[in-house]
């Protein structure tokens, strides 16, 4: 099987079997939700994952609602997967802030095809969650904005961590998107299952475009600094 081949199962197989979900939220699973995503996602993996080459994983805190919420695919929303990965879409057009620092990051360090074929992108919970707030609108809502979810889905997340590692992966290193709470809970897992060697944290693009983007291009080059020593260690 190709590292395609395994991502789509993955993708294919993604239903939330943990607990009962606390009062207000709801999970969100593109997958099952819109017609076109497993298709969408196919003709991504197919176009950059079509090998057997092992990948280094990274893994965000859970897929937004305009991100990988619409299109299946971590960190890539509508816009950037049209105009960055040439993939027709023909859904909602949505802009996502952290979609647009990851292209931004995976253009600097060398284009999608090159960045793709050494990383995989994935989630700590790979299918994400919603609530309503007080004016009735619908908010993306992480899995460890509550102790009560976080415990709720801790046994899903170590599930498909568990998963995602009979992909070929590499163990020495994972990165993780989040330097906060993301860190801790993996970092907490790791300690318990030793997933992998290490895990190396690098801030969330959304709170780089929030509330660092005069300094965006420092994160950028320290996101590919990481990747490269990574690569480095790898070979």
């Amino acid at each position: 099987m190709t590292f395609a081949d395994q991502a789509i199962q993955f993708n294919e197989q993604l239903c939330y079997t943990g607990k009962k979900l606390p009062h207000g939220i709801r999970v969100m699973n593109p997958f099952k939700e819109f017609e076109n995503v497993l298709q969408i996602s196919e003709i991504f993996y197919r176009k950059y994952y079509n090998d057997d080459n092992p990948r280094h994983l990274i893994l965000g805190i859970n897929p937004g609602r305009l991100g990988g919420g619409l299109t299946g695919i971590p960190f890539t929303d509508p816009k950037r997967l049209m105009n960055e990965c040439g993939i027709n879409y023909n859904g909602k057009i949505a802009h996502e802030p952290s979609s647009a620092f990851i292209y931004e990051m995976i253009n600097a360090y060398g284009g999608a095809d090159n960045f793709y074929k050494k990383f995989y992108i994935n989630s700590a919970c790979p299918l994400g969650f919603t609530a309503v707030d007080k004016n009735g609108k619908e908010k993306n809502y992480n899995y460890y904005d509550s102790k009560e979810l976080a415990e709720t889905v801790k046994n899903f997340i170590i599930e498909n961590i568990k998963k995602l590692l009979t992909l070929n992966i590499y163990k020495d290193v994972c990165f993780c998107f989040g330097t906060g709470k993301n860190e801790k809970f993996l970092k907490n897992l790791n300690g318990e299952f030793h997933f992998f060697n290490k895990i190396i944290a690098l801030e969330h693009p959304r709170f780089i475009m929030q509330y660092k983007s005069a300094t965006k291009q420092f994160y950028i080059e320290k996101y590919i600094s990481a990747f490269k020593t990574a690569e480095e260690k790898s070979h």
